[in-house]
This record gives structure tokens, sequence and C-alpha cells, in this order.
């Protein structure tokens, strides 16, 4: 049997880190933000997951496309990410229920990859380095991907959330449900959704720039601001939308951008973290119960740990155990809070899913 020839690939790091490899999915070029995600499975939610929008994926998981992809592991309508970088990859798989090849899967939503990449060694040097662009490329030389990769803008001051939700307003759930949800999308992941929905509740989906009044006149019980891509402190239409939630006192829960933008409408600040945070493996301790949670993770904006301890407005809820960063806070007086990491934990572990049933119980109660 003759062995495919497989094509090769560069990979430019914008501090002038050049890698070769093998190029997988699309031919091409492409590029972002680099980051990288811890996680072991679930890849196809990795890649669909819209807050991942605008950037380049290091899967550090040693062996990638062994499991094919299948339509129901999708978090959105389509692959979100801008560029894969993998080490072992595999055109073939082994699952029965798979419905296509990873390599068919790319090619048709036109992603850029690269494969045969010491990825340890380019974790590493990002830890070391922090989160900066990158290009991939099967078709330029490294002269020309330098010039392409200047063209690349910098996750900070980047609004992408209008880029990734819903153009109109939808609908899912049964419609004479006792409690509706009105969810501001920022980047919805459908694994949210599905967590509301099966708890009994009709929700309908809003663009980004929904404004408050519009959103009320539906008669929401509750509202839930999600998760989604870019830089939470050039989003003042979603925080001016969140600060008329609380100011009229309605019940509120935001995941990841969700919470930042919660935090902001709270007069917390928001910074760019050397490298975020992604992966499933995170640990949480919710400082309330003194109990600690391993859960699925996906931001590299985080809130000001001092802003939140001065703060007579927020209290914190939850914090992350490897850095002590802020992953929860509650509004004080107001039926609202917020957690940073992904409690639907699709992939993931299950941990943190009792924050769906407690915000249900909030509107219960409200």
């Amino acid at each position: 049997m003759l062995q495919q020839k497989k094509d090769k690939a560069r990979l430019l790091l914008e501090d002038g880190l050049l890698v070769e490899g093998v190029s997988i999915g699309k031919k091409g070029t492409s590029g972002g933000e680099i980051c990288f995600n811890t996680g072991m499975t679930g890849y196809q939610e990795i890649y669909t997951d819209p807050s991942y929008f605008g950037q380049v994926v290091i899967n550090t998981a040693s062996h990638i496309g062994n499991y094919g992809v299948i339509n129901d592991e999708q978090e959105s309508d389509g692959v979100k990410i801008s560029g894969l970088v993998v080490n072992e990859y595999s055109s073939i798989f082994s699952r029965y229920s798979a419905e296509e090849s990873l390599q068919d899967y790319l090619e048709k939503n036109n992603v850029v990859g690269i494969s045969d990449v010491d990825t340890r060694k380019l974790v590493r040097h990002i830890r070391s380095k922090g989160a900066m662009n990158v290009i991939i490329s099967s078709e330029l030389s490294a002269e020309e991907m330098k010039e392409e990769l200047k063209k690349i803008p910098s996750m900070v001051g980047l609004e992408l959330a209008s880029k990734v939700c819903t153009d109109e307003p939808y609908f899912i759930g049964e419609e004479n449900a006792e409690i509706k949800i009105a969810v501001l999308d920022l980047g919805v992941k459908r694994s949210i959704i599905k967590n509301l929905a099966d708890r009994g509740c009709y929700i309908k989906v809003f663009p980004s720039q929904t404004t408050f009044d519009v959103m009320e006149a539906w008669n929401p019980q509750g509202y839930f601001i999600s998760n989604g891509p870019g830089d939470p402190a050039v989003m003042d239409y979603a925080v001016d939308t969140v600060k008329n939630i609380l100011d009229a006192d309605k019940p509120v829960f935001g995941i990841c951008l969700g919470h930042q933008v919660i935090a902001r409408a709270c007069g917390i600040s928001t910074y760019k973290m050397h490298h975020g945070h992604r992966g499933l493996n995170h640990p949480i301790k919710n400082i309330e119960t003194g109990l600690c949670e391993v859960t699925s993770q996906n931001h590299g904006f985080v809130i000001s740990e001092k802003d939140v301890e001065n703060s007579a407005v927020v209290n914190a809820t939850h914090i992350h155990l490897n850095d002590n960063t802020i992953a929860g806070i509650k509004v004080a007086g107001k039926s609202a809070f917020s957690v940073q990491y992904h409690p639907e934990a699709s992939p993931g572990p299950h941990d943190s899913r009792y924050l769906f049933d407690q915000f249900i119980t909030l509107i219960k109660n409200t």
C-alpha cells in the first residue's frame, strides 16, 4: 500500500519562533491568537465553541482525530477556531457512530492546521512568553508569513461577540413552561441552552446588542448572559444592558464573558491574562461551601482581584486554586451571580452543573 504524500506546513509565532510540520485540514493560510487546551477529549466541542473565535488552538492531548466527528457534539453552527495545532493526527477513526473523519470536517469548515509538532515544547514556550498572534500556512514562505502575521489584530480591544451571536432571536424549550429565560447571546454554547431547557425552562435567545427593554417586553422571569469571545472592556453595549437588568432587580446568571460583563456593570475592571485558562481539569474552590470543583474553562481575560476585594457591590464566591484569580461573584442586594468557568462542561466534568439549579431556585424565590 502506497503511503499518502504529506504536504508540509509552517507555524510562525509573533516572537519569531518558526515551527515546521505537516499540513492538516484545508490547504492555505490562517492565523489568530494562539492558545492551548489541556482537555484529553472533546476536540469537536472545543473547535465549535464560539469563545474560541479568532484563536488558533493547540491540543495538548497527543492524539487527535481518532474518534471522528458527529453532529450532536457541535456547540454552535460550525467551527469557530481560526487554526489548529496538534501532535499526532489521525485522518481515520474507530468510533462506529462517527459521521465523518476530522480531516473531512476540517476541510469542509475551511480550517487550516498543522500536525507533527512538538506541542509540549510549544505549550511551554507560550506559558513562558505569553499569548501572542500566530500564522499557519501550507503555501507561503517564511518571509511571506511574516508580512501576513502583521495583519492579525491583537485580542486586546477586540469586540467579537457581535460576530458570532445569532442574527435573529430564536426559541428553545416548551412554550408553556413555567419559567421563561432571556439569553443575551455573546457566543452561547448549545450545551448551556440545553441545560436550561432540561430544567423546564422556555428560552428566547437574543442577539448580543439587544437592549434590556426589548428583552423585557417578552416578560422573562430571568436573564442569562452567555459566554463568548473578545475583550469585555470594549463591550459597553452589553454592560449597559446588564446595568438595566440589575437596576430592574431581575434574576441574572452569567458565564465566562457574561461573568466579566456583569462584573464590569458593577464597576469591576477586567484584564488580559498572560496565557489564559483553557481545559477540563481546572480546580475551583467554592468559598461559600468550602468544596472544590473540577471545571471546564476557556478564557483569556479575567476580572480584577483587587477591584473585587475593594468592592462594596460584589463578593467573590469562587476562586481558581492554581492562581487565585476570581472565578465567581454575586452582586450584593441583587438576585445576580456569575462564574468564570463553564458549568455545562461540554466537554468536561459535571461538578458545577448545580449552578443551573441554583439559578432556577433563585428565579422561583424572587
